[in-house]
């Protein structure tokens, strides 16, 4: 499946970084010690100055399938040459119409309508905008309020970052969207430490939905959006149960329910979507990331038959739903996805990660032995592993970790404060994971 390669480009690094303003990034440290990529192929990365990187987070959670995979290059190149873009306004072309029917042969039943968008971002602004306009069509105009979720993660639109509960994502930018209210995160590490998969221990925490319903009465709430795992928070699996509660909490209440998928579509936790493993169908699933295998950006909304069906009203001449982006179901977009869903479906990656599940979690909860390891939990093949914070505060010593790990172990990990996040491609080997783990304990070791 790894096809071998000994690319290993070596290239000047810039004299001057200042013009660039790195996202989502400590501009000033990294431009005193650049960590820089060059290139990359199936399970590597490799930096400016040649060495050779194993990948253990995807890229960002985004190559599932690996990197440079020629299929899909392929696809892109002569979509290109081709058709360069298509306006979505008004016009289509066949790829947009093929892919979405091949999204929604991968969804639950009764999801069969896909709206494209360009990232997680704007998946999840269009899901609740499509929310809002939902209950207006419905003469419910009443139900405008957004219910996020402690320690949630759902992008940087205004819409995600007021129902997303990470502070430093929020508290720079003013009040927000009016009107949101949060469940409590389902992570308590006294009960669930150490946990391999779903926690036995927390469904309950989907009962806060019922005291939030009570507050504010269930004619204002529109929907309520979750993500089965959240993974940019350092990697929280849903409780056993807690999915479905929700799922049977929002229904009474008539409620939506939309799962972000950004990060868990596509077989990261070894099934095309989360909502699949779970046995829970929503109202709505936000994807992104791997559904190009991150080579072009696309985004986009899986949208249940009755919510879509609902809007298919009035004159057929006139837009059922004010909404939409240039690049919409972008043609290079479309083949890139095209191409990925064949190589998911030709290597069987979906059921590879499910097989793999249970060696991944066992091999990184060897790590518990490591200093300052606090928690580690394991879910697909995603792993967040919790260190104690320094003398330094909250966050350096996740941060020392990130720079030693690259510079001083080639390898490439993904912190969130002191919790350091492993998500490697879907094509990882039994070796290749044994690589990981003695990486990632060398690093901490190294930050101990």
């Amino acid at each position: 499946m790894n096809v071998k390669s000994d690319i290993r480009p070596s290239v000047p690094v810039p004299n001057d970084l200042s013009a660039f303003w790195m996202p989502f990034t400590a501009n000033r440290a990294f431009k005193r010690a650049p960590r820089m990529v060059a290139g990359a192929k199936d399970m590597h990365y490799f930096s400016a100055d040649g060495r050779k990187l194993i990948d253990a987070v995807a890229g960002m959670w985004c190559t599932n399938a690996g990197h440079g995979r020629e299929t899909i290059a392929a696809a892109i190149g002569k979509s290109a040459a081709t058709l360069d873009y298509a306006p979505p306004f008004q016009f289509g072309h066949p790829q947009a119409f093929e892919l979405a029917s091949r999204i929604a042969e991968l969804a639950p039943d009764e999801m069969n309508h896909v709206f494209f968008c360009n990232s997680g971002s704007e998946a999840v602004d269009t899901a609740l905008k499509i929310a809002l306009a939902y209950h207006q069509i419905h003469k419910e105009g009443t139900r405008t309020r957004l219910i996020g979720r402690e320690r949630g993660y759902h992008g940087v639109g205004f819409g995600g970052i007021s129902v997303g509960g990470m502070i430093n994502n929020r508290k720079a930018f003013g009040t927000l969207l009016t009107g949101v209210d949060h469940l409590p995160a389902t992570y308590d590490r006294d009960k669930q430490a150490f946990s391999k998969g779903e926690p036995e221990y927390g469904a309950h925490f989907a009962d806060e939905l019922e005291r939030i319903v009570t507050l504010h009465g269930a004619s204002t709430i529109a929907a309520v959006i979750v993500e089965p795992m959240a993974g940019s928070t350092g990697v929280i699996p849903a409780p056993k149960g807690y999915l479905k509660r929700l799922r049977e909490i929002t229904q009474k209440h008539g409620i939506l329910l939309i799962f972000d998928e950004v990060i868990t579509g596509y077989g990261r936790l070894g099934f095309a979507f989360a909502a699949e493993r779970y046995g829970v169908t929503p109202d709505m699933i936000t994807f992104a990331k791997g559904i190009t295998n991150g080579a072009v950006p696309m985004g986009g909304v899986i949208v249940r038959d009755k919510v879509h069906d609902d809007f298919m009203t009035g004159p057929e001449h006139v837009v059922e739903l004010f909404h939409g982006y240039t690049y919409s179901a972008h043609p290079l977009a479309c083949a890139a996805g095209l191409a990925t869903l064949d190589i998911y479906r030709d290597e069987k990656l979906f059921e590879r990660a499910r097989a793999m599940e249970p060696k991944f979690a066992e091999a990184v909860m060897s790590l518990r032995k490591e200093p300052n390891v606090a928690d580690i939990r394991t879910v697909g093949l995603t792993a967040g592993i919790d260190l104690a914070p320094n003398a330094g505060g909250v966050g350096k010593r996740g941060y020392e970790a990130l720079a030693a790990s690259f510079h001083d172990h080639d390898i490439m990990l993904r912190t969130a404060g002191d919790t350091l996040v492993l998500t490697p491609p879907l094509i990882i080997s039994e070796d290749q994971i044994g690589e990981i783990v003695e990486k990632t304990a060398k690093t901490i070791r190294a930050v101990a």
